[in-house]
């Protein structure tokens, strides 16, 4: 893995930052969804975690890393759809950072609550007409704040990795677990699955790694097979946390390195993975949170008799959307 943006020591440091500050979420299991694909399914309900997905392990990640500076910045700016917005807000709070979060005006309105609710000063911009990244950086410029991007930073993205180096640890000490055969992974901005893919590589590189986005949005895909980045216009899919438009110059080179595969799913097939954990394993789960499980049941990949590890990415969506969707 050498010349990529981090390595396996990289997610294991991260690890040691988190320890007793992240929640180490459970693997969780079930005969139904085993019985659907034919596989052995292990879930990780990242929609446990403190503020409800896995962001929160790379932001505390790079803002404990900023602490450790030998000068330390006043706060930080980040740019987000919600999720890691309410990740660097929240880890600011605990780390005693000011935090300025870039948001679309469209964000849901349960993410820009909590946002606020955390301590973060947000900046509202239109996802369709407005450059974040621009504004970020101009208010990074403008007030001395370090800018820390969702997903294309070596410290978010070995935050991340520590949910799979988790996940492969615990279901390696079940009474009938063992190594993983495959790892379904949402995609977005590449931040999950590259930290996913450099631990589950590292410690079994016959793992394969398998990446799911919303049909609507297939940036990676495209730039996997076009062999450099490509970008699309912001996609409309109720995945909003991957509503990305290319992935980063630090991951795409570790998902053309480690990542087999990269599959799509349709916004039907999020709404359907939505209801069967609701109903059949009582967790709420948003649309992006469902992202791998889809592909997972989608049968497009032969996942039967397989150990197969599943990221549930988040779990933070408006109650009455969740309900229309789910009752749709």
């Amino acid at each position: 893995m050498s010349g990529l943006a981090i390595g396996l020591d990289d997610v294991r440091a991260a690890a040691v930052r988190l320890h007793g500050v992240a929640h180490h979420t459970p693997v969780l299991t079930s005969a139904t969804a085993d019985a659907m694909t034919g596989a052995r399914l292990y879930f990780k309900p990242e929609n446990l975690q403190r503020m409800g997905a896995f962001k929160f392990r790379g932001a505390y990640n790079a803002l404990a890393r900023l602490k450790d500076a030998d000068a330390v910045p006043p706060g930080v700016v980040a740019f987000s759809s919600g999720n890691h917005a309410q990740a660097v807000a929240l880890a600011g709070r605990l780390l005693g950072l000011e935090t300025v979060i870039v948001m679309p005006s469209d964000a849901p309105a349960i993410k820009r609550e909590a946002t606020r609710g955390y301590g973060g000063e947000i900046v509202a911009y239109d996802r369709y007409t407005q450059d974040r990244e621009a504004i970020g950086r101009d208010i990074a410029t403008r007030r001395g704040l370090v800018l820390i991007p969702p997903f294309d930073h070596p410290d978010v993205m070995a935050g991340q990795g520590t949910a799979t180096l988790e996940l492969i640890q615990d279901v390696a000490a079940l009474p009938d677990g063992g190594a993983l055969d495959m790892l379904f992974v949402c995609v977005g901005g590449g931040g999950l699955i590259s930290g996913a893919a450099v631990a589950a590589k590292a410690l079994n590189p016959a793992c394969r790694v398998i990446g799911v986005e919303p049909e609507a949005g297939d940036d990676v895909r495209r730039s996997l097979s076009a062999g450099h980045i490509v970008r699309i216009d912001p996609p409309r899919t109720i995945a909003d946390g991957a509503q990305t438009t290319a992935p980063g110059h630090l991951t795409f080179p570790i998902i053309q390195a480690l990542v087999d595969e990269v599959i799509t799913v349709p916004d039907d097939a999020l709404v359907a993975a939505m209801r069967f954990f609701a109903g059949r394993m009582k967790l709420v789960v948003e649309p992006t949170g469902c992202l791998a499980a889809a592909g997972a049941f989608s049968g497009q990949l032969d996942v039967a008799g397989k150990r197969v590890g599943v990221i549930l990415s988040g779990g933070n969506i408006d109650l009455d959307r969740f309900a229309a969707l789910v009752a749709a």
